[in-house]
């Protein structure tokens, strides 16, 4: 039988759930979803918990915070002016807004505290912290792109 090795492209399905029961995502009523084990493309322990894995196979992993996306980080708080906020816009806590960083880069903060004269918005991943549960069942291993090597 043929089974999950690191370069594989592969379809799974999946049901990711916080320790306390709560899913925070599924593939349920999608298609599953594709990538390239080994690539960076999801977080290493989603990886590491298909290798060896066969097709039609289903087995539930155990992902530690720094195989998930990582503690969180203090320095991903950042206490932010109120006043430059727009006139029409009424921070609140759990709202959710884009930064541009120095660079121009576009990434996702929440807000998680109201002050008078400030707010404190937090860069951490939602999933920060949080050790991650996930229910996989494995569709189909692709054959491998074919290479052809020319002299």
């Amino acid at each position: 039988m043929q089974q999950v090795k690191t370069g594989d492209t592969v379809k799974v399905h999946y049901h990711g759930r916080l320790t306390d029961g709560t899913t925070f995502d599924s593939s349920e009523g999608r298609e599953p979803l594709e990538f390239e084990v080994g690539s960076g493309m999801v977080i290493k322990g989603f990886d590491d918990g298909l290798l060896g894995m066969g097709i039609g196979e289903k087995k539930t992993i155990d992902i530690a915070v720094d195989d998930a996306y990582g503690p969180r980080d203090p320095q991903m708080l950042m206490e932010f002016p109120i006043d430059r906020f727009p006139p029409d816009m009424k921070p609140e806590v759990g709202m959710q807004l884009t930064m541009t960083n120095d660079s121009g880069q576009n990434f996702p903060v929440v807000i998680a505290e109201v002050k008078e004269v400030s707010v404190i918005l937090d860069g951490n991943h939602p999933l920060a912290g949080e050790p991650l549960i996930f229910d996989l069942e494995l569709v189909e291993i692709a054959a491998p792109p074919s290479r052809i090597i020319m002299p």
